[in-house]
C-alpha cells in the first residue's frame, strides 16, 4: 500500500485530490498539510511514500522545500500539483527529481494516469536486483514525457484541455475511421459526454478531426467525429 500525503493550502482542492486518491487501488491517504511547516512535520512521521506538493503556500513556497525534503527524506517521491507555470518552478522540480508536474485544475483521468505511471515505477524499482533494458528506457522516457507534458500544457493548450487526455482522444479518432460520438469517446475515457465533446470540438477547431451530423437509430441527428484525413 502506497501512503500518500497531500500538501495543499486550499482545503477544497485538498478534498478533491483526496477523493481522487481514494478511487485508486493500492493508495491510502497518510495525511494532509495546509502549509509548508505542516508538510515537513507530516514527513517527519516516516509514514509517507508519495507527496502531492503545491507551490504556493502561505508560509513558504513548496518549491523551496524540495532541497530540504531531498536531504532529510530522500525516499519520499514527489508529484507537484500547482497552478505555477513559471520556468523557474518547472526547472527546480526537474532538478530535484520530481516525478511529475501537474497543472491545476487537474482532471481525474489525468490524475489517475499519472498515479498509475508512478505505481508502475515503484513496482519496477521494488522488484528484483536488475531491471530489463526495455523497462529502464521506459522509466526514463516516462520522465521525459512528463517534462514534455508540462511544455504542452504551458504553451500550447487552452484552459480545460489536458495534454494526456487530448492524446488519448486523438488516438481514439485515428483508430476509428468510421467515426465516434461524444458518448463513445466519453465511455472509453471514463469521462462525461460534455468533457469528451470539449476535446473533440477542440480537435475539429484545430483541423485535426472532422465532424458530421448523422442520423442515429432513433432517427435523431447526432454529431460524429472522424479523422481529419478521412
Amino acid at each position: 500500500m502506497i501512503r500518500a500525503a497531500i500538501s495543499e493550502d486550499d482545503f477544497r482542492v485538498a478534498q478533491i485530490h483526496e477523493a481522487f486518491l481514494n478511487e485508486i487501488d493500492g493508495i491510502t491517504v497518510a495525511g494532509k498539510a495546509m502549509n509548508a511547516a505542516e508538510t515537513l512535520e507530516l514527513l517527519e512521521t516516516g509514514q509517507v511514500d508519495l507527496l502531492l506538493l503545491d507551490v504556493f503556500m502561505p508560509d513558504r513556497l513548496g518549491s523551496d522545500l524540495l532541497h530540504e525534503i531531498r536531504l532529510k527524506h530522500p525516499e519520499v517521491d514527489i508529484i507537484m500539483i500547482t497552478a505555477a507555470q513559471e520556468k523557474e518552478f518547472i526547472r527546480k522540480a526537474m532538478n530535484y527529481g520530481v516525478f511529475y508536474y501537474l497543472i491545476k485544475p487537474v482532471q481525474i483521468d489525468q490524475f489517475k494516469q499519472v498515479i498509475g505511471q508512478y505505481k508502475e515505477k515503484r513496482r519496477l524499482l521494488e522488484g528484483g536486483e536488475e531491471i530489463a533494458r526495455e523497462k529502464i528506457m521506459e522509466l526514463f522516457n516516462q520522465t521525459a514525457a512528463a517534462a514534455e507534458g508540462v511544455k504542452i500544457q504551458q504553451q500550447d493548450l487552452p484552459t480545460g484541455i489536458n495534454a494526456i487526455t487530448l492524446e488519448k482522444v486523438m488516438e481514439l479518432i485515428r483508430e476509428n475511421a468510421d467515426g465516434l460520438t461524444s458518448d463513445n469517446v466519453g465511455q472509453q475515457l471514463g469521462a462525461s459526454r460534455t468533457t469528451a465533446r470539449r476535446y473533440l470540438e477542440y480537435l475539429v477547431g484545430q483541423g485535426m478531426a472532422k465532424a458530421e451530423s448523422v442520423y442515429g437509430i432513433v432517427g435523431r441527428p447526432e454529431r460524429k467525429y472522424f479523422p481529419a484525413n478521412r
